[in-house]
């Protein structure tokens, strides 16, 4: 299932504008109006055969929650799924626009469960409250949970729904132990009720923002495991439909390869960019926050969101400078590298730190200045660099590596492919570098963190059942360079004990080399079968 297409409604009241963006203005503002109307009557056509009309623009159930705009999807999607409901592509889009910009969800509410929604399939969730890691995030992921509000009455409705859909609920581990249902209404209602109300003071605070600007040319910097860092230039219009906004996409890998692409976007709840964009003729899919002129979120594969980047993006605006990353940020003492700043509005002299020379300034422009620099031993630490008067990231000086760490320390992949309907999962590794802080023993609180460093890969078995079953040999490959891991086939293999499948429980190994010194560390991974239920929230 995918989100596509729709229009945003602007609150906001027109502040005194030229006649040009007054008539752009009003034009918008007729737009959304229209917009909300045929969504209402969409609800009319669509929804009134079993909710009810509470008041205006009020209807039972619908009105009392607030979710993610892939929540909303999801909602739509289970009433076409389990209550027959025939809506069109369109008519579907245009329902999660409405709900997700009246009823949607505040950016701190969002905060600590991006995850789901930004695909980073690795994370593992760890909850304080145990009830609530029980009885709500062992099926589905909690971020799924903490991505909606509701009254109280809801959750009890969400309640009676799960176990009136899935009656073995209360037969499964963790369940079939305790009194599942007393406990979820009597236990878990109320918890989510004040922890997840519908009514905040945020979603409040929230409705009286500004609208901020969108349209114009953005700045971005990224990182993509496997590939390695990036910049580009992106280039926003607004199109036809509020809040819908055309791409064009133009950049470059830290080793050459070119981007180049094109795309749409959507804005939903005046902060959540989701953009459908193809660069060099692969589809990709941006999940982004809009915050005070920023974008943060992670651009991936549509169709393989294991493999994606952290993205950071500014706009160009006037009068506004900043610093939004430095490619790399590390050196070691008593070499030289070519370091490029990335960033927006960016003019003066770059300076990356004490005892960091820029012997050469390779090229300059308001948004990349790429230079050559040399670190002395008298600058060895974290520094904040500057390009004329303003500051901004880090840049670190180490003159070893202390310690090595796999990222992500534990991470699934699953076999695929071979005529099964979903394709292989794959798994991407980095490794880490740490230095040792001024009392010099690694592992300790004063380290600091140097970055991501080029290593060797392998993997092994993760214990004694790993080696009795050849998961080496049958769960996939690595690729030593990498550390790009490509999971075996799907189905049974007539190669295996009992004929078993290629799944395999394996070890993560990277070797680093630091001048003489070799670091080396490990990490898991499991290799495991394929997820036939993908939602948009896991």
């Amino acid at each position: 299932m995918t989100i596509e297409g729709g229009q945003t409604l602007n609150t906001t009241a027109l502040k005194p504008l030229g006649s040009g963006l007054l008539a752009l203005a009003v034009a918008l503002a007729t737009q959304s109006s229209q917009a909300a109307s045929e969504a209402e009557q969409i609800i009319q056509g669509k929804c009134l055969a079993c909710h009810a009309q509470e008041g205006d623009q009020q209807w039972s159930r619908i009105s009392h929650q607030r979710k993610t705009p892939e929540g909303w999807l999801m909602t739509i999607a289970r009433m076409q799924i389990m209550h027959g409901l025939e809506i069109s592509d369109e008519d579907r889009r245009m329902l999660v626009k409405y709900l997700a910009d009246r009823q949607g969800l505040a950016p701190s509410e969002t905060e600590g469960a991006r995850y789901a929604l930004e695909r980073r399939l690795n994370t593992q969730e760890s909850f304080e409250s145990q009830g609530f890691t029980e009885m709500c995030a062992r099926c589905h992921s909690g971020a799924r949970v903490l991505l909606q509000r509701r009254p109280a009455s809801e959750w009890e409705h969400l309640v009676h729904f799960h176990l009136g859909q899935w009656p073995t609920t209360e037969f499964q581990a963790l369940a079939r132990d305790r009194d599942w249902l007393d406990l979820a209404l009597n236990k878990m209602v109320p918890e989510l009720a004040e922890t997840q109300p519908l009514d905040s003071e945020a979603w409040i605070a929230w409705q009286q923002q500004a609208e901020a600007p969108v349209a114009g040319d953005w700045t971005l910097a990224g990182h993509m495991p496997g590939k390695g860092n990036f910049h580009a230039r992106m280039n926003v219009t607004s199109a036809e439909g509020e809040d819908q906004f055309t791409l064009t996409l133009t950049g470059e890998y830290a080793d050459g390869t070119v981007l180049a692409g094109t795309g749409q976007a959507i804005l939903y709840t005046g902060y959540e960019w989701r953009a459908n964009i193809e660069i060099n003729d692969q589809m990709m899919r941006q999940v982004f926050v809009l915050n005070d002129g920023q974008l943060n979120g992670r651009m991936f594969l549509r169709d393989q969101d294991e493999v994606g980047a952290d993205v950071v993006a500014v706009r160009d605006a006037k009068g506004t400078s900043r610093i939004l990353a430095l490619q790399p940020s590390h050196i070691k003492a008593g070499s030289e590298a070519e370091i490029s700043i990335v960033g927006t509005g960016l003019s003066g002299l770059p300076i990356l730190g004490n005892g960091v020379d820029v012997v050469e300034v390779l090229s300059a422009s308001p948004d990349l200045i790429r230079v050559r620099a040399r670190a002395s031993a008298n600058g060895i630490g974290v520094s904040t660099p500057a390009v004329g008067a303003i500051e901004g990231e880090r840049f670190v000086v180490y003159d070893r590596i202390a310690a090595v760490k796999v990222v992500p320390e534990f991470a699934v992949a699953r076999i695929g492919g071979n005529g099964s309907s979903t394709p292989k999962v794959e798994a991407r590794f980095e490794a880490e570098a740490w230095a040792a802080g001024p009392d010099g023993k690694p592992g300790t609180d004063d380290d600091y963190r140097i970055g991501m460093v080029p290593a060797n890969w392998a993997v092994a078995p993760f214990n004694e059942v790993a080696d009795a079953d050849g998961d080496v040999r049958f769960s996939g490959q690595m690729n030593a360079n990498t550390g790009v891991f490509t999971p075996a086939a799907a189905g049974p293999n007539p190669q295996r004990r009992m004929m078993t499948n290629n799944a395999g429980n394996l070890k993560v190994q990277a070797t680093v080399q630091d001048g003489a010194q070799t670091l080396s560390a490990e990490g898991q991974m499991i290799v495991t079968v394929q997820r036939w239920n993908n939602p948009p929230i896991p």
